[in-house]
């Protein structure tokens, strides 16, 4: 019953319109370009700070999207809203292409909170309606380029929780695929954002095929 109402939470969020565009741009620009983002992001598109995402390996329409959300104001932070004012579309598309081309280091999952965070990333949480995470995000937290659904798999569990903490409080909506989300983590108690942000930290594919990883 779980599995089948996971499913069918799914086919609804995966039958609302998405605003993605394919992005053409120039890696070997966006890497001149990409310097004043390095402080944050690291040299290699993977953060130092457990604060800032990783960018490496991320979708190229989902990182040109954010950028326009940031230089718009649709999504709120001091700092990228600063950093993406004075971008052109091309510097984004530029950039995106680039930070596409990297490989995202990945983490570890706590094993303490890995049968929580595989259970709800795997099969959702059935009695709040909360879907599987991996039918948007797939069973290895890669996404799905051109839909909005950005790569988890081996991205900060601190940022992570961040971020489903702020869907839950309604700091980060309206833009997006930002409508889902929030209705998904106002579902989510603390301890479950924990464990799921831990889960996707640890998340890779393996031999082209999805897996994972703990």
């Amino acid at each position: 019953m779980i599995r089948q109402l996971s499913a069918l939470v799914t086919l609804l969020l995966l039958a609302i319109p998405v605003a993605a565009q394919m992005v053409d741009g120039d890696p070997e620009a966006g890497q001149s370009k990409a310097q004043a983002c390095a402080a944050c992001h690291g040299a290699n598109g993977n953060s130092g700070n457990p604060e800032w995402p990783n960018l490496a390996g991320q979708h190229a329409d989902y990182i040109f999207q954010q950028l326009q959300h940031y230089k718009s104001g649709e999504r709120q932070n001091s700092i990228m809203q600063g950093q993406a004012a004075n971008l052109s579309e091309e510097d984004m598309a530029d950039l995106a292409a680039y930070y596409a081309t990297l490989e995202m280091e990945v983490g570890e999952t706590s094993e303490e909170l890995a049968e929580l965070g595989r259970s709800i990333y795997l099969g959702g949480i059935g009695e709040k309606g909360v879907p599987a995470c991996a039918a948007c995000h797939g069973p290895a937290g890669q996404g799905i380029p051109g839909t909005g659904y950005p790569r988890l798999g081996g991205q900060k569990a601190v940022y992570t929780s961040q971020q489903l903490q702020a869907y839950r409080s309604g700091d980060r909506a309206g833009y997006g695929q930002a409508s889902v989300m929030t209705s998904i983590a106002a579902n989510l108690s603390d301890e479950e954002i924990e464990a799921v942000s831990s889960y996707v930290y640890g998340l890779y594919p393996a031999d082209g095929e999805d897996a994972e990883e703990e």
